[in-house]
């Protein structure tokens, strides 16, 4: 378990129209939680007043050694990137055009950012492009990285990276299909191999392995779990398990890959899944995100026993500790975030051992 001695910090953001910000929260270890600071982004968001504006999972991602942050200006197209101070305050410091339209999710691995672009839906369309990050958290568009995915309206939710790199998988969820990519050593991509979603609706996803791939459905309210072939093509192993929430579009992982966990905004709960070693799926337990249960979860994340999840439509995020059996208690609800009650998007939490400079 990671060894968070300086506490944590949050980071979701506005996706205001006019600008869009980053929302920086501190927590200590007697679970004070601090407003740090709103940095603008350089970009501007979608301004949409509803709960998950951006219809995605992933707009905002940490580099894996906890040095940057980068976050989606979909009402732009750019990505920004933002240096992370050993207090979790930030430094913005790029914004690149993100390589498409509508940009919506991002993943990272080492010095690699890959984004996906949703289109318009017609003339322009949904596209993954890659980008290079340098040691002061520059972006540089990798040529030749944009790739399309099956369709113009393929409608991406989520692009996640397996843990190796070599493997990026797009949920499309106007198609039912997930598309998987091949990193090249270059980190440009092959063409996509797709497969069909064993569910309708394909939204959110993790890698629980190099070769294990979770997915949400939100047209039947289930996770699957998949095996990756050495030909990019999927297996299925637990097919579309449902939990007979609504709106299950959101998944993150225990950091020991036990369990996974899903937002269900429709019926303001989250779905705890136990996780086998080899990807089999069970519904282990349903609580609510609030305590009244008013509260419409979204994008969410772990960090050592604690579960963090966005309410998109209270602009509130919730604080659940995780027990053994991976059940969530909640221990409180930050009300005061500075976030719009309604349109705010994603969740990304950083551990704090104090090692940056």
């Amino acid at each position: 378990m990671t060894n968070c001695r300086h506490g944590y910090a949050l980071y979701s953001m506005t996706n205001a129209a006019d600008f869009n910000e980053v929302i920086a929260i501190r927590q200590r270890f007697n679970d004070d939680f601090t407003f740090i600071k709103a940095y603008k982004t350089g970009g501007q968001g979608t301004g949409n007043p509803i709960v998950d504006p951006l219809g995605s999972q992933g707009s905002i991602v940490l580099s894996h050694d906890g040095r940057f942050l980068f976050v989606v200006n979909a009402g732009s197209n750019s990505i920004s990137s933002f240096k992370i101070t050993s207090s979790g305050a930030l430094i913005l410091a790029d914004e690149k055009p993100s390589g498409g339209f509508l940009p919506i999710s991002l993943t990272t691995h080492r010095n690699l950012l890959y984004v996906a672009n949703a289109g318009n839906g017609s003339s322009i369309a949904s596209n993954v492009t890659g980008f290079h990050i340098d040691e002061n958290g520059n972006l540089a568009e990798i040529i030749g990285s944009t790739k399309s995915l099956s369709s113009v309206n393929a409608k991406p939710t989520c692009i996640v990276i397996n843990y190796n790199g070599k493997r990026i998988a797009v949920s499309e969820q106007n198609t039912n299909l997930i598309s998987v990519f091949t990193v090249q050593p270059d980190g440009t991509l092959t063409d996509p191999i797709l497969s069909n979603s064993s569910g309708p609706g394909p939204f959110g996803s993790v890698f629980l392995t190099n070769e294990i791939l979770l997915v949400t459905e939100v047209g039947i309210n289930a996770l699957s779990s998949y095996k990756v072939n050495p030909d990019g093509t999927l297996s299925v192993i637990s097919p579309s398990v449902l939990n007979f929430q609504s709106a299950t579009c959101w998944v993150s992982l225990s950091e020991n890959g036990r369990f996974a966990y899903t937002s269900n905004a429709g019926s303001h709960t989250i779905t705890t899944y136990e996780v086998e070693r080899n990807g089999r799926l069970r519904v282990s337990n349903v609580v609510y995100s609030t305590k009244n249960g008013s509260g419409a979860p979204i994008d969410s994340g772990v960090c050592s026993n604690t579960f963090y999840v966005l309410n998109g439509n209270e602009g509130s995020i919730s604080v659940l500790r995780t027990d053994r059996d991976g059940r969530l208690i909640l221990t409180q609800v930050i009300r005061d975030t500075h976030l719009p009650e309604l349109g705010s998007q994603g969740m990304a939490i950083l551990c704090l051992p104090n090692k940056f400079k």
